[in-house]
């Protein structure tokens, strides 16, 4: 603003030149969304000569006026001079005109229009200058503006497609909003039948989600808006579009003509109904619309919708299930509904527009765009089917019953969380719809499995760790204590490697025990074991061990082969030879402080894990005549 003369731009506005109005509407446009400068524009009398340019300019003067008065919009000003003959002329602009310039603006300034929703003129007498009711006359005049609206999302330039984008938002909000029960959804399939989710999808698909970005999530955030509203209406069969789509749906069955008829008292003949009319197509009970609950109308669309695309498909499946045995039949109508609940859930469809608006927050960084964006929503239709006939393929497959049907839904719950919650944006539908037709029991099952562990582990895994760490000590101080008792009591070894006394005569056996006080390890060989009630007196041990002074203890287990056994191959060996035992050799290392006695080696076989050991002890360091010295001793 600073520099601009202002009121001699408003002056050169209502020039007679084209050149200086032209000019003039070229400055204002990169000055208008100041909310200062607007101000003082308009306390200069230029909005009504702006609104003139917008009625009757052309060319370049009539993009540069456009632009001006959206942007005078946004900072909220400008509102009333709008009336049905601007809005008139800004729809024909849309209709008639090929100049992108001039159609960015135009649409820019009907979807300033449609979003608001309050005039600032409490003392209007055209209460319909806004919303979406504003554009039903305009729309009346110039039928084909919609879809002049929904071929805009296909053009090069991305401004444009995002004005157009941000018009069809302002649209179906206003409708949807604003509009009866019966109208808005009629809005919602006219626009569908003019590809605006074909063309969308496209737009999520591309590189230009940084042009596009707020429209675009604006989109997703609405679509979210449609399914809930469609889940929220209950199914009545009182209504006529309802008892219709049950009817379609019922004679897509083919069912079979009743042959047989009963009279209706009244000279007359009334036929006769199918016990199972419903519970063959698949329900649980003969009224319908009772298990259209947790889905609502949203539940009924997407069954209908199988049933058109896949009439002979759906009545060769009917036929098939029909030469089953009740509990054994597949039902369709069920599996359908349970389909379009896990769509549901895996879209959140519940969250709020204030949850998806913390999204914008998030668009700085490209690597969010996956997490954000989620275009296979918009192919809602086909991935029911693709899910559905998963849901027939691995109850085909599994042999299941009519009470593993939870048990399936969770299947299919998985694979489709699996399939369509970690599909990149980029990744096309077909290529979804051929990943969930590849994806056979066993993959699924051990996916389940996987996922049960996660969430175990997430749920009890801390405290099942606290208690398993509880046990591990617990049951350490229990072996602990139970050897220290043995040792108490006392127990024999056999020595493989026995001393040798004076006569040369091997000692074969090592008796072990430790001190009442559990000061001191006592032990000695003899040659023969004797009566467990004449063991050795601890008294009548030779040798014993200062175990203050024990240092260490290490084990490791080995395997010992008969004397007649080959060593040079000890694997076979352990393999083929079932007379082969293990020993856990235990090494004590420690200090001595008697003189160092002679070594012996000794060893036992697994029981109580006792076997070979060894010490190393030192006598009193201070003497110089007492040395270090190693000496086996058989342990625990």
């Amino acid at each position: 603003m600073d520099g601009l003369d202002v009121p001699g731009l408003v002056q050169s506005l209502g020039s007679d030149e084209d050149a200086e109005r032209k000019m003039a509407a070229f400055k204002l446009q990169s000055n208008i969304g100041d909310p200062s400068f607007a101000d003082v524009f308009i306390s200069e009398g230029g909005l009504p000569k702006l609104r003139y340019l917008v009625l009757h300019a052309t060319g370049n003067t009539l993009a540069y006026s456009l632009t001006s008065f959206s942007r005078l919009l946004d900072v909220d000003n400008g509102w009333d001079h709008i009336n049905q003959d601007v809005v008139e002329r800004v729809v024909e602009l849309v209709v008639t005109h090929p100049l992108v310039n001039i159609l960015r603006g135009a649409m820019a300034i009907l979807g300033a229009i449609v979003a608001h929703q309050h005039p600032i003129s409490t003392h209007s007498t055209q209460p319909e200058t806004f919303g979406f009711r504003a554009l039903k006359p305009a729309i009346a005049t110039y039928p084909q503006f919609l879809e002049k609206l929904v071929s805009s999302l296909s053009a090069a330039d991305h401004a444009l497609c995002a004005n157009a984008l941000q018009l069809i938002n302002a649209l179906m909000r206003d409708a949807i909003t604003n509009g009866g029960e019966a109208e808005w959804p009629k809005f919602i399939a006219k626009l569908q039948e003019m590809g605006v989710i074909k063309a969308v999808y496209s737009l999520m698909q591309s590189q230009a989600l940084q042009d596009l970005s707020h429209p675009l999530l604006e989109f997703q955030a609405l679509t979210k808006v449609l399914l809930r509203k469609w889940r929220d209406v209950t199914v009545d069969q009182h209504k006529l579009e309802h008892r219709r789509a049950l009817k379609a749906i019922h004679l897509a069955s083919n069912p079979e003509k009743p042959s047989e008829h009963v009279e209706d008292g009244k000279d007359g003949k009334e036929k006769k109904h199918n016990p199972e009319k419903w519970r063959r197509l698949g329900f649980e009970t003969e009224n319908p619309s009772s298990e259209f609950g947790e889905t609502g109308y949203l539940g009924m669309m997407d069954l209908a919708d199988y049933v058109r695309k896949q009439e002979d498909t759906f009545q060769k499946l009917l036929l098939e299930q029909s030469t089953l045995s009740p509990r054994t039949r597949c039902p369709v109508a069920r599996a359908s509904l349970a389909v379009t609940a896990i769509l549901y859930d895996q879209f959140e469809a519940d969250r709020s527009d204030l949850d998806d608006a913390k999204n914008y927050l998030a668009l700085e960084s490209r690597s969010n765009y996956d997490k954000i964006y989620k275009p296979l929503i918009l192919q809602w239709s086909r991935l029911h089917l693709a899910g559905l006939q998963a849901f027939f393929r691995l109850w085909k497959g599994t042999g299941a019953e009519r009470e593993d049907f939870p048990k399936l839904v969770d299947l299919v719950c998985i694979l489709l969380e699996a399939v369509v919650g970690g599909a990149k944006r980029e990744k096309s539908v077909e290529e979804v719809e051929n990943e969930i037709q590849e994806y056979d029991y066993e993959r699924l099952r051990q996916l389940q499995m996987e996922l049960f562990q996660l969430t175990y582990e997430d749920t009890w895994g801390h405290h099942l760790r606290q208690v398993r760490d509880g046990l591990n000590h617990e049951a350490l101080q229990f072996m602990k204590e139970q050897r220290i008792r043995c040792l108490l009591a006392g127990a024999w070894f056999p020595n493989n490697s026995p001393q040798k006394t004076e006569s040369q005569q091997p000692l074969s056996f090592r008796y072990v025990k430790i001190s009442p006080n559990r000061r001191f390890l006592h032990y000695s060989d003899f040659p023969t074991k004797t009566e467990q009630n004449e063991d050795p007196d601890i008294d009548s041990l030779s040798e014993k061990l200062d175990l203050s002074l024990v240092s260490s203890v290490a084990s490791n287990i080995s395997t010992k082969a008969p004397a007649s056994a080959h060593s040079s191959n000890s694997a076979s060996t352990v393999k083929n030879n079932p007379t082969q035992s293990s020993t856990t050799q235990i090494t004590i290392q420690g200090y001595l402080l008697s003189s160092p006695p002679s070594t012996s080696n000794s060893s036992a076989p697994p029981p109580q894990g006792r076997s070979r050991s060894k010490s190393t002890a030192n006598s009193n360091p201070k003497s110089p005549s007492n040395k270090k010295h190693r000496q086996e001793v058989p342990l625990l």
